[in-house]
């Protein structure tokens, strides 16, 4: 009996897999909220809820967990997988010896489909050239449609179908956006697959960009919610809790833990702080509205198949709410990873647009806070806050008990288990694996059986240096902040050494770890903590670190042309950052001038909410300069006559900011100072660099995509200055687009 044969015995379940971004425990209105999410919140109630599902507390390492069913760091994804290092726990390789879900899967038989966010292929082998193996083809999946780094922009991302960059069109359609293009996109595969061959089941991985940042919604959406979050953080919380005691995701008994210092009162606020803040959690509010929209047309597309009773779904986050906005929120997040401060003038002025194409924004961390209701922190730690997060499976055909909560410990490891048992397939028989290979187990007894005994009683966290284990009915967690983000490194309380650490001290019954009992039981805390070092050198834990540029020091670099220069030809299409000299300082467009109707861009990167472009404008060059601590804009005083000629830009570093200058045939011709500092990443979000014509968004208003180069473009050729570059600020300058 071949596999297909084999896959197509009676009751063999398709799968889709949700997996949410930066979404917090009190978010969906399932798990307290008044977010409106009637498509999830109806998954819920005709199947399960778990109260104490787990994950890694960031994007990669999670992922990592639910596709190998292995701790992140033994599959050396410890990390982000954009920042690939030495050792063996922080690779961002997932190694050939830890088959994937959807390789078991599709060689049991399903068709095996990915849309969505990736972010599981390290820097280095992210380029048109490859390699492929850790891209979704390559990790097991036949399809795919999204994006490969950890975000993207909801108006106008870089996209990839299968092994290929692809060139997109000039200008979205009106009123594109990404989660919609994804929604439709996997509807188009899944009606493709079950029409082409009825009966074969399929495994559906959709991993949308939302709720990470950019919060980008259409208007309509967050007006929706006009006013809904004037009463604040702090009331809003509390209403949250009362909802979640209500519905039974947080249990009878449980503390609210309070407000911490770093998190201002919302009666502290003046007015205009209150009308951004406010405003900020109508657009994300509006945002997940709108994703839970898409999630129901999804739904829906099943069940006009015929196919949702016997089809597990699974909704979940893969970390908690994201903190990463800072105190203030922002307009613009590449604020946050150039550490340039925000400016609450800055945020009104920007406030009729947010949300919209202008900006990158994000939430003030007050409505983080809020959003992990009842627990402490958020993403990134190993505190509840980052870890604890909603799972929703749905399988009319499977569960029985629609509408109740499990309360068993889960974590992200345990999700392939479930799903192969569901599946009825053995991972033992695959000559790739044994039962031994996971260290999850599976849940589909809780199922079934509100009392199913939980997978195991010890799981140990760790996440940029912040370290929890839960065992023998205890969690320790340590105070470990850390460093790297500005407000955290200023504001939060506890350790920055790792050797003055303290462990604060939970009963696992004490749901929301609001009584620390690490004083009165220093023998369990001490116990724990061997522990925890017991854990971390059975994975691969060691070294800790958690500093960026740390990471940056040990990461293993791509590898470049000598001299850090190349050439690049406009035949070869959109070039992705990572096939680019590193902190590259010298452009060069190798062009023909026309006789006239000299116009057009020459090269562009990035978009206005960070970018740089060289356009001709009536034979005049332009160097425009878009980043997080303002716009600069270079005219040439002199024009481009007809003829071949050198045209482009250098950047030098001062003290204060950026000289810019415009340069046609080794001669400058115009400069500007510019309000960045080197060494600096253009390019976020994955929006690659285009030849010879922009696509999507501009870098400045003066043109507007394609804005075609009317003459021939030869070549632009890129250079980096890498030694002039203090080596501390070289290493931070390559995690500003991470």
């Amino acid at each position: 009996m071949d596999t297909y044969d084999a896959a197509k015995r009676p009751g063999a379940p398709n799968v889709v897999m949700i997996v949410l971004d930066d979404l917090g425990y009190a978010q969906l209105g399932c798990y307290g909220s008044d977010i409106r999410t009637p498509a999830i919140d109806r998954l819920a109630r005709e199947g399960l809820r778990y109260s104490r599902f787990h994950v890694t507390g960031l994007c990669s390492p999670t992922r990592a967990c639910l596709l190998t069913g292995r701790n992140h760091h033994s599959v050396g994804m410890g990390f982000l997988a954009d920042i690939p290092t030495v050792h063996p726990g922080y690779t961002g390789k997932i190694p050939a010896s830890a088959p994937t879900l959807p390789r078991l899967l599709r060689d049991s038989g399903w068709s095996t489909m990915a849309v969505g966010k990736w972010h599981l292929a390290p820097r280095g082998e992210r380029t048109s050239a490859g390699p492929f193996t850790r891209w979704p083809l390559g990790l097991g999946f036949e399809r795919y449609y999204g994006f490969l780094l950890g975000d993207a922009n909801h108006w106008d991302p870089q996209l990839v179908r299968d092994n290929t960059y692809l060139d997109g069109p000039d200008v979205r359609p009106a009123g594109y956006h990404l989660t919609e293009d994804l929604t439709d996109e996997a509807i188009r595969m899944v009606v493709s697959q079950q029409q082409s061959a009825p009966g074969k089941p399929f495994f559906l991985y959709f991993a949308t960009g939302a709720m990470h940042s950019p919060h980008h919604v259409h208007k309509s959406w967050a007006d929706a919610y006009a006013g809904q979050f004037d009463i604040g953080w702090d009331a809003w919380r509390d209403e949250v809790f009362a909802r979640q005691l209500a519905e039974g995701v947080v249990p009878a008994g449980t503390t609210l833990t309070g407000r911490p210092d770093w998190v201002p009162a919302w009666t502290s606020l003046t007015a205009d702080e209150r009308a951004v803040y406010a405003r900020m959690h109508e657009v994300y509010a509006g945002f997940l509205s709108h994703t839970d929209s898409q999630i129901d047309r999804l739904i829906r597309t099943l069940e006009e198949l015929d196919i949702l009773d016997n089809t597990l779904v699974l909704v979940m986050s893969d970390n908690g709410a994201s903190a990463e906005g800072g105190v203030a929120g922002t307009s613009n997040e590449h604020r946050f990873t150039h550490r340039v401060p925000e400016s609450l003038a800055d945020n009104l002025d920007r406030l009729p647009d947010w949300g919209g194409t202008s900006g990158y924004p994000h939430y003030a961390w007050g409505w983080a806070w809020a959003g992990n209701t009842p627990f402490r922190l958020w993403k990134r730690y190993a505190w509840l806050g980052g870890t604890r997060v909603p799972l929703i499976v749905h399988w009319p055909q499977g569960i029985r008990d629609g509408g109740a909560v499990r309360s068993q410990f889960a974590h992200a490891i345990d999700v392939m288990p479930t799903v192969l048992e569901a599946c009825a397939i053995q991972p033992s028989a695959s000559a790739e694996s044994s039962e031994g290979g996971m260290h999850g187990a599976s849940l589909l007894r809780t199922f079934h059986d509100a009392a199913a005994p939980e997978p195991r009683s010890t799981q140990y966290f760790e996440v940029v240096g912040s370290r929890s284990i839960i065992a023998d009915g205890w969690k320790a967690t340590t105070d470990h902040v850390a460093q790297g983000v500005m407000d955290e490194e200023a504001l939060l309380e506890g350790s920055r050494d790792f050797a003055a650490d303290r462990w604060s001290l939970f009963r696992v019954d004490d749901f929301s770890e609001g009584h620390d009992l690490s004083a009165s039981h220093p023998d369990v805390v001490s116990r724990l903590a061997a522990r925890w070092e017991a854990e971390a050198a059975r994975y691969n834990v060691l070294p800790l670190s958690d500093s960026l540029v740390t990471r940056a020091a040990e990461m293993v670099w791509p590898e470049f042309p000598p001299g850090q220069r190349v050439v690049l030809r406009p035949s070869g299409g959109p070039v992705a950052d990572e096939a680019l000299p590193l902190l590259y300082s010298r452009l060069f467009a190798d062009v023909e001038v026309p006789p006239e109707d000299a116009n057009g861009v020459l090269f562009a990167i990035g978009n206005w909410t960070g970018g740089l472009a060289a356009f001709v404008i009536e034979s005049r060059l332009h160097i425009a300069v878009a980043a997080p601590g303002g716009d600069s804009m270079v005219r040439a005083d002199r024009l481009l006559v007809e003829g071949r000629h050198s045209a482009g830009c250098r950047l030098h570093r001062l003290d204060g900011g950026t000289r810019v200058e415009a340069v046609i045939d080794d001669t400058v011709v115009g400069s500007v100072m510019a309000r960045v500092t080197l060494p600096h990443v253009w390019q976020h979000g994955g929006t690659s660099m285009f030849l010879g014509r922009d696509r999507g968004l501009p870098v400045c208003e003066l043109y507007r995509p394609p804005f075609v180069w009317k003459g021939r473009l030869h070549s632009v050729t890129v250079e980096s200055d890498l030694e002039s570059l203090p080596g501390q600020e070289l290493l931070r300058a390559a995690l500003k687009s991470e």
